[in-house]
C-alpha cells in the first residue's frame, strides 16, 4: 500500500489546537436572553392568550375538590344520610373530568407554544450561523458551533416538551390554591405562608450557584466535543507525529472538567431538595395547628379544615415541580443563552444600495503581495508572502505541517482576512470584492466535506438551485461520480446524509467536486481535498479534480506529491515564506527544499 501523506510527518495536515487557543463564540445575557424570548411571545400573542385562559381554567376547576372533599366530612359528621352525598360525588366526578380536558388541551397549546417558539430560535440561530464570518466561526472551533446547535438545541427543545407545560400547570396551580385558602379562611393562607420564608431562602441560595454552573456546563461540552472532534479527526496526523498522548492527556482534561462541573450541578440539586423536603414540614404543620385550633373554636368545620389541608397537600407536587423545574429552566435557560449569543456578533457586510458597484475581476489570475498574517498577536504565520498565479495557470503549495500552506489558501478564499499586504482576484481586492463578490469568484473545497441530510439531487442543486437533472448529471460524469451515483437505490432521488445512505469519504468528495462544477467560479482551491480517501480513493478523486479544475484558475494545498508533479507550477512554504518555487521537474532538478520533498516521498512509494 502506498504510504499517506497524513502518514508523513512532513506532509501532514494541521496538529489539533488545544481548546484554551480558541476564541468561543459568545454567550448571551439573561436581559438580551429575555428580551428575545419576549419578542418571539408577542409574535405567537394569540396562542400564547389561549393557552392560558385553558389552563387557568382547568386549574381553577380541580381546585373544587378539595372542598367538595370537605363537604363530604361535614355531610357525614352530621350524619346527613347517604342520600346527600350524591350531588357531591357528582359533582366530583365532573370536576375530574373538565379538569382532565382542560388541562390536557392546556398543555398541547403550551407545548405548541414552545415548539414555535422553538422552530423560531432555531431557524434565526442557523440562519445567524451561517451569515457569520468563516473566520470567526474558525477562531472559535466547529465543536462550539455544533454543540450549540445540537447539545444546546436539543436541551431546549427536551424543557419545552416535556418542562414547559409541567411549570405553568405548577404555577397556576400555586397561584390559585393560594387564593383559594384564603376564601376558606384568611387564617389558612397565612399557615402556608409558613413555609415560603424557607422556599425564598432555598431560591436565594440555589440560583446565584446553579445559573454559572450551568453555564459552565454547556461550555465545558462544547469544549469536549471540540477535543473529540480534533482528535478523531486529525488520527492519521496525531499517530504520524506521535501525539496520541497528548491528545488523550487533552480529552481526559476537559472530560474530567466537565465531569466535575457536574458533580457540582449534582451536589447543589441534592441541598436543593433537603431544603425543600423541610419547607414541607414546616407548612402542613403551620396548616394541621390552625386548623386544630379554628375548629377547636367553632370558627370552622371539620370539612373546611379537611379542605385547607388537602389543599396545602395538593400544593406539595406542585411545588415542589416548580422548584426543580426551575433547575431544568437554569439548564434550559444556559442553552438559550448560548443559542442567542450568536445574534452579539456582526455578520457578514452587506451591500449598501445606495453604495457604489463592487469592481468586478477582469480575470481569474491571483495576485499576493507582501502577505504577512497571525492568528495571535506575536504569532506570525505568513511572512512577506507574494506570489502571482496567472489566469488559468494551476499551482501546487507544498511544504511540511504548519509552513502556512492552508492558511495562505484561506486568505485566497476570503475566509481570514488580511492582517497585512494585499490580496488581488482578477486585478480587485478582496475587501472591494465583499462577502458576495468573493464567493462568486472563488470556490475552496476543503478536507472536511459535509453530506447533507435529504436526496442527493438537493445535495447538489445547493450550488445551482436551478440545476436541472440533467446539468447534475453531467457535473456528477464530468467527475466520474455518475456510475457510483446511478448504482444507488434510488439514483439522484436517494437520501443521504444522516439517517440516509451512507457514502464513502471518496463519495463525499467526489460531491464536492461535483458542486465546484456547478457553482463554476473562475478560481478554485483545494486545501487537501483527497487527503481521507486512502490512497486508491485518492488516485481516483485526484483524476476527479483534475476534471473539475478544467479551464480554472487553481490553487491546491498538494498532500501528496503527485498532485504537484502534474501542476503548472510549484510553490514551497517554510515558516510561512515561500522559499521556492518553478515547475516540478525545474525544481527537482535544483536539488533543493523541494527535491528533498521529493526524494523522501518516492522513497515512501518505493518501500510500500
Amino acid at each position: 500500500m502506498t504510504t499517506t501523506a497524513s502518514e508523513d510527518p512532513t506532509m501532514s495536515p494541521s496538529v489539533p489546537t488545544a481548546p484554551s487557543e480558541r476564541e468561543l463564540l459568545p454567550v448571551a445575557s439573561g436581559a438580551a436572553t429575555w428580551a428575545v424570548l419576549r419578542r418571539l411571545l408577542l409574535r405567537q400573542r394569540g396562542l400564547t392568550a389561549g393557552a392560558l385562559a385553558v389552563l387557568v381554567l382547568g386549574t381553577a376547576v380541580g381546585l373544587l375538590t378539595a372542598p367538595l372533599l370537605g363537604r363530604l366530612v361535614d355531610l357525614v359528621v352530621e350524619k346527613a344520610g347517604t342520600g346527600s352525598l350524591t350531588l357531591p360525588l357528582a359533582l366530583l366526578v365532573a370536576v375530574a373530568l373538565v379538569r382532565g380536558a382542560a388541562v390536557a388541551y392546556g398543555s398541547a397549546l403550551v407545548a405548541r407554544l414552545g415548539e414555535s417558539v422553538l422552530a423560531t430560535v432555531r431557524e434565526e440561530f442557523v440562519e445567524r450561523a451561517l451569515r457569520l464570518p468563516l473566520e470567526r466561526v474558525e477562531r472559535a472551533g466547529v465543536g462550539d458551533l455544533t454543540s450549540r446547535v445540537t447539545g444546546d438545541v436539543a436541551l431546549v427543545a427536551r424543557t419545552v416538551r416535556q418542562a414547559l407545560p409541567e411549570f405553568a400547570r405548577s404555577v397556576l396551580t400555586i397561584v390559585l390554591t393560594l387564593v383559594a385558602l384564603a376564601v376558606l379562611d384568611w387564617r389558612f393562607a397565612l399557615a402556608v405562608l409558613a413555609a415560603a420564608p424557607v422556599h425564598w431562602l432555598t431560591m436565594r441560595w440555589y440560583l446565584p450557584r446553579a445559573v454559572p454552573v450551568y453555564a459552565a456546563q454547556r461550555a465545558a461540552a462544547g469544549e469536549l466535543q471540540q477535543q473529540l472532534l480534533d482528535g478523531v479527526g486529525g488520527v492519521r496526523t496525531v499517530r504520524a507525529l506521535r501525539l496520541t498522548e497528548r491528545q488523550v492527556a487533552l480529552v481526559e482534561q476537559r472530560s474530567d472538567a466537565s465531569v466535575q462541573l457536574w458533580m457540582r450541578g449534582t451536589r447543589l440539586v441534592t441541598g436543593f431538595f433537603s431544603r425543600l423536603n423541610l419547607a414541607e414540614f414546616i407548612g402542613l404543620a403551620s396548616v394541621l395547628v390552625v386548623g386544630f385550633l379554628l375548629v377547636d373554636g367553632g370558627a370552622v368545620s371539620l370539612g373546611t379544615a379537611t379542605a385547607a389541608a388537602l389543599y396545602f397537600h395538593s400544593l406539595f407536587n406542585p411545588i415542589n415541580a416548580a422548584l426543580v423545574l426551575v433547575d431544568d429552566a437554569q439548564s434550559a435557560g444556559a442553552a438559550l443563552a448560548r443559542l442567542v449569543g450568536l445574534s452579539a456578533l456582526p455578520s457578514e457586510p452587506s451591500p449598501s444600495p445606495a453604495s457604489a458597484p463592487a469592481p468586478a475581476p477582469t480575470d481569474a489570475s491571483v495576485t499576493v503581495a507582501g502577505l504577512h498574517h497571525a492568528y495571535r498577536d506575536g504569532h506570525p504565520v505568513l511572512h512577506d508572502v507574494s506570489l502571482t498565479v496567472r489566469d488559468g495557470e494551476r499551482v501546487a503549495l507544498v511544504g511540511a505541517s504548519g509552513a502556512g500552506k492552508t492558511t495562505l489558501a484561506k486568505l485566497v478564499a476570503g475566509v481570514h482576512r488580511v492582517s497585512s499586504g494585499s490580496v488581488r482576484l482578477g486585478g480587485a481586492e478582496l475587501a472591494e470584492l465583499g462577502p458576495a463578490g468573493v464567493r462568486r469568484t472563488v470556490a475552496l473545497i476543503s478536507q472536511e466535506v459535509h453530506v447533507f441530510a435529504g436526496p442527493l439531487a438537493d445535495d447538489l442543486r445547493l450550488a445551482r438551485p436551478a440545476a436541472t437533472d440533467g446539468e447534475l448529471r453531467t457535473a456528477l460524469a464530468t467527475v466520474g461520480a455518475l456510475t457510483w451515483v446511478d448504482a444507488l437505490p434510488e439514483g439522484l432521488a436517494t437520501v443521504v446524509g444522516d439517517g440516509g445512505h451512507r457514502l464513502t469519504v471518496a463519495q463525499a468528495q467526489h460531491l464536492a467536486l461535483a458542486r465546484l462544477v456547478l457553482t463554476d467560479p473562475p478560481i478554485a482551491v483545494l486545501d487537501e481535498a483527497t487527503a481521507d480517501a486512502g490512497s486508491a480513493g485518492a488516485r481516483e478523486l485526484e483524476a476527479a479534480a483534475d476534471a473539475a479544475l478544467a479551464g480554472r484558475t487553481a490553487l491546491t494545498v498538494a498532500h501528496r506529491l503527485t498532485q504537484a508533479a502534474t501542476a503548472d507550477r510549484v510553490v514551497v512554504l517554510d515558516g510561512g515564506r515561500v522559499v521556492e518555487t518553478g515547475p516540478h521537474a525545474a525544481l527537482v532538478d535544483a536539488d533543493g527544499p523541494y527535491a528533498a520533498l521529493w526524494s523522501a516521498w518516492s522513497a515512501e512509494r518505493t518501500r510500500a
